[in-house]
């Protein structure tokens, strides 16, 4: 049972920064307003209530973007990459000339998070964070307006996060290098990290390159309940209770929550690779310390992500709060065999 309201309130204003604690205690609230008890969501309310932000061809903070709606599948992508060093030029997209044709620029797929529920690639909180991954780790980034639950039930989201590596990867405009290629990684928060995790399985499955995976507290889980989920419970920001709630609102409708989607490693998933990990720990880390860059855990992040090489290039995997078997080592013989891997886990998470 978790522990009393004013002691996790305490407890959180203690290891997180005021505007952090401020902006998830928002986003927790309005959560809480738009779940019903009967499963399903007051869509039209979240739409309203999630601040948007349009596309700009016209750079911000050395960063311009634009939307692609692809026609077959309705799926919308909103891209990012660096300004043009020349100013003449900002204000047009080219969709003619590659990224780079002499350096490698990676292309990371960004799954946002919001519990397969919440979010959009359009949501401003995300928006930013795409941005500050661009520059942090000078790539293009691709950002997936998946399909969301409970409409969009499990396999939808896996299904659209495979057509957008499937479309980056067609994309003459994001090759790079001397070999002309598209570099590319794939990457989400929370449920996002869900998904870029099982499009990579997919990705290893079909022979598809994808060269390491970053998984900001990806949302994993299973039927039998971990020692942290127990002494965690509604500290955070995170209960039990709400978890449930996605699972049931995401899964198929009688399955639990030892489903592979949600229980990688479960009776029904994956093997052990025994693959080798580059593991980070965060002491008293927390969800959403990467949405503002008043941590130094979010300066800590942004390094490693942009400093961690394999021939040549940054790979990175960060894994985290909610999957307490992946804690003990394992990793996917699938997803692995071709990608690099590094590992984050939020201390305050794991303890």
């Amino acid at each position: 049972m978790a522990g009393s309201n004013e002691v996790n309130l305490n407890e959180s204003k203690r290891v997180v920064p005021l505007n952090t604690w401020v902006l998830i205690s928002n986003f927790k609230l309005a959560y809480n307003l738009l779940r019903r008890s009967d499963g399903t969501f007051n869509r039209e309310l979240a739409e309203f209530l999630d601040r948007k932000v349009p596309a700009n061809t016209v750079p911000v903070d050395g960063v311009f973007s634009f939307d692609h709606v692809d026609r077959s599948t309705g799926l919308l992508n909103r891209v990012y990459q660096m300004a043009p060093a020349n100013n003449a030029q900002w204000g047009f997209v080219n969709l003619e000339k590659p990224l780079s044709t002499t350096e490698i620029v990676p292309v990371i797929i960004f799954f946002h998070g919001g519990s397969f529920t919440h979010s959009s690639a359009n949501s401003a909180i995300y928006d930013t964070f795409c941005r500050r991954l661009v520059n942090a780790c000078k790539a293009a980034v691709v950002s997936v307006d998946y399909r969301r639950s409970p409409e969009h039930r499990y396999p939808c989201a896996y299904d659209d996060g495979w057509s957008a590596l499937t479309w980056a990867k067609s994309r003459t405009w994001l090759q790079s290098g001397k070999d002309s290629k598209v570099y590319v990684y794939l990457a989400g928060d929370s449920s996002g990290g869900n998904i870029a995790h099982h499009v990579a399985v997919r990705a290893a499955e079909a022979e598809v390159e994808v060269l390491g995976n970053i998984l900001l507290h990806p949302m994993f889980a299973g039927q039998t309940r971990t020692e942290s989920e127990v002494k965690l419970d509604g500290k955070y920001f995170v209960s039990i209770q709400d978890r449930d709630w996605y699972w049931r609102a995401f899964l198929p409708e009688g399955e639990d929550r030892d489903h592979p989607a949600c229980n990688t490693f479960g009776p029904r998933g994956l093997r052990n690779s025994g693959q080798d990990v580059k593991l980070l720990f965060l002491e008293e880390a927390t969800i959403g310390f990467y949405f503002l860059p008043n941590n130094k855990h979010f300066y800590c992040l942004m390094e490693e992500m942009s400093n961690f090489e394999f021939w040549g290039w940054f790979i990175v995997h960060v894994l985290g709060v909610a999957v307490a078997y992946m804690h003990r080592g394992q990793s996917s013989a699938a997803a692995h065999e071709h990608q690099n891997s590094f590992m984050l886990f939020p201390g305050k998470i794991l303890h």
